[in-house]
């Protein structure tokens, strides 16, 4: 997830502290001390608070009383039941998105496959990969369809880190091409199927691809 400089400040700080809770760098069980982070940023409390409540949104943190705010762990099952709502939800947004679907956008998901293909890292794997789904989905122009996506995205993110980060290998991501083809094709029964299929491989293999 990239910040971008005109973003209110609440939005940056959730970006940046959830960046570092999916790539690990803030581990589970981590409290976010709300002093520290708006001293880092520059800010008041308010945003800070904000921000938290985003985090909380996505599922990447809990607020507790006396307690304050600390990133949650995961479970297998958490895994599966995300994985399993972002492959009917991305099935829903892709069969809205077809009919909008123009060579332009299939061009730039082929780029994103490159892309991933290229990896050297998983950081940039998932780039790659998240770049992938959203220009597939966006067409849909269903934008709290596609906010709900991008949240169980973040989440699954997560899981993905956490399976790779101790040995990286890029992928080949059959997936992908087979959807793009079956898009190119007009085939949506095809992409939708293996974009469902692809998505909850997820769920029944923490750590793998998505």
């Amino acid at each position: 997830m990239s910040v971008a400089k005109d973003d209110p400040i609440a939005v940056r700080i959730s970006r940046t502290l959830a960046d570092r809770i999916i790539s690990g760098v803030i581990e589970a069980g981590a409290k976010l001390r709300q002093d520290h982070i708006a001293e880092e940023f520059g800010a008041s409390h308010v945003p800070v608070r904000e921000a938290f409540r985003r985090l909380e949104s996505q599922g990447l943190v809990v607020s507790q009383p006396r307690k304050g705010v600390r990133v949650v762990g995961f479970s297998v099952e958490e895994v599966r039941e995300v994985a399993e709502m972002r492959a009917a939800l991305e099935v829903l947004a892709l069969r809205n998105a077809a009919p909008h679907m123009t060579k332009a956008i299939l061009d730039q998901a082929e780029e994103a496959i490159h892309a991933g293909d290229r990896a050297v890292d998983v950081q940039a794997w998932e780039e790659a990969n998240g770049r992938f789904h959203r220009l597939i989905l966006s067409p849909c122009n269903m934008p709290r369809l596609l906010k709900t996506i991008d949240d169980l995205h973040a989440v699954s993110a997560r899981f993905l880190f956490s399976g790779w980060r101790a040995e990286w290998e890029a992928p080949t991501d059959r997936d992908h091409r087979a959807i793009l083809n079956a898009l190119r094709a007009g085939n949506v029964d095809v992409a939708t199927a293996v974009l469902s299929r692809h998505v909850q491989w997820m769920g029944q293999k923490p750590g793998s691809r998505s």
